[in-house]
């Protein structure tokens, strides 16, 4: 495990309070890339430099401390420049990650399906083009994360044109496989059957609420990023109504713009949801802070028109259920406190999505003949069909379904709940 020194500039006052809460998610970053923290450097001064982004004062002071810690490299909490980088790199005589390079690196450590990796590839790929000016062959530093050979499997003395090649070539690999997306979003939007998804800051516990929703078994962990690849499922309520719920990658703060731009195309499968549950980690003392950065992204890929439930997680953790209970009394009706681990309030949080999603549905039972058998398969295309039987010369359904869609099939409705 390789040994890391973190450094973090505050330029405000602002910023200098929330250091050490910063660098404590840095640390968190770096453990996820698989370093291990030896030591932590602040410095506040008003205005970046432009050859050390620290001043040089301190970038000497970091050179020295890096010799005594005999750490292996230095993460800045910050994107730095090209120039910002060797220079700082010829300092200390080592190599420097600053934080847009640390979180592709563990991206590229948790994507699991085809498509994640290449979207990986292709955020690291943008990265690294522009900080190719003045290396020649020599990128074994910029083109390597923690413990990592750079991007892919590529040579170290990959040239600009050979990575610009190859970065055409992900993107249209990835076209196609948008466009295969595009197919599969144009189905759903055919289907009756609405979709939720799971949104939320990195580690506030969105797969353990899809577990708990599902009844399913999808990998959790505390550790930043661990779901990359989306996960779809179905939950179904007592009576057999049933929604789709997908599960989502972490937001974090300052999320690098390569990945935004990357990753575009697997978030847009947010802004196509029914219904939003931003999940906040309610034991996080920014979780408003972290609860706006996921709002900004939201808006960035335009899900304004989305119906969106606040979850305030980990209930369980809050130190009286006097405070949990008088937080219920006076949340709104898109607002609920739960506990995924326990399953403290799912039920509420269950009620309030069926509210939202099929509030201009309701419940039919129809009694078909035989000789009409050939309305049965439409049935599929415009309402949610929750059972079907037969019954001698009768097909009987149950469906839910927005009422408008039912002039036609008046003659056909039966009172059968007590039957099903």
């Amino acid at each position: 495990m390789e040994k890391a020194i973190l450094v973090h500039l505050a330029t405000s006052r602002k910023e200098k309070a929330e250091a050490e809460e910063l660098i404590e998610e840095l640390a968190h970053l770096a453990a996820a890339a698989g370093a291990r923290v030896v030591d932590k450097v602040f410095q506040h001064r008003p205005r970046i430099s432009p050859k050390y982004f620290i001043g040089e004062g301190k970038a000497e002071e970091l050179a020295r401390l890096k010799e005594e810690r005999q750490a292996d490299l230095v993460i800045f909490d910050h994107n730095l420049s090209p120039i910002q980088q060797r220079s700082l790199e010829d300092m200390i005589e080592g190599k420097v990650v600053d934080r847009t390079q640390l979180i592709l690196d563990i991206f590229a450590r948790r994507a699991r399906s085809n498509e994640g990796k290449l979207q990986v590839e292709l955020a690291r790929l943008s990265y690294l083009l522009p900080r190719l000016g003045g290396r020649g062959t020599s990128l074994s530093r910029l083109g390597a994360g923690i413990r990592t050979r750079g991007p892919g499997e590529m040579k170290l003395e990959e040239d600009r044109r050979r990575i610009t090649d190859r970065i055409s070539r992900i993107k249209n690999e990835i076209r196609g496989i948008q466009k295969r997306r595009e197919n599969q979003r144009e189905s759903r939007r055919k289907s009756p059957v609405p979709t939720v998804s799971l949104v939320g800051y990195t580690s506030t516990g969105k797969s353990t609420l899809f577990n708990a929703l599902c009844r399913e078994t999808v990998f959790t962990s505390p550790a930043l990023f661990a779901t990359l690849d989306p996960v779809l499922r179905r939950v179904e309520y007592p009576d057999g109504v049933f929604f789709f719920l997908s599960d989502t990658v972490g937001f974090i703060r300052k999320l690098p713009v390569e990945l935004v731009s990357s990753f575009r195309a697997t978030l847009e499968e947010i802004r196509e949801a029914d219904c939003l549950c931003h999940i906040i980690d309610l034991t996080s003392p920014s979780s408003d802070e972290r609860a706006r950065a996921v709002e900004n992204i939201l808006a960035d890929i335009g899900t304004g028109d989305v119906p969106v439930i606040k979850i305030f997680n980990k209930a369980d953790l809050l130190p009286s259920k006097d405070d949990l209970l008088a937080r219920n009394e006076s949340a709104g009706e898109r607002t609920v406190f739960i506990s995924a681990k326990t399953g403290e309030g799912i039920p509420s949080l269950k009620d309030k999505i069926r509210r939202i999603l099929f509030k201009d549905f309701r419940l039919y039972y129809l009694r078909i003949p035989k000789e009409r058998k050939e309305l049965i398969p439409s049935f599929d295309r415009w309402s949610l069909v929750l059972k079907k039987r037969e019954d001698g010369d009768y097909a009987e359904i149950k469906i839910m379904a927005n009422p408008k869609f039912m002039v036609n099939y008046l003659p056909y409705l039966v009172q059968g709940e007590e039957n099903w």
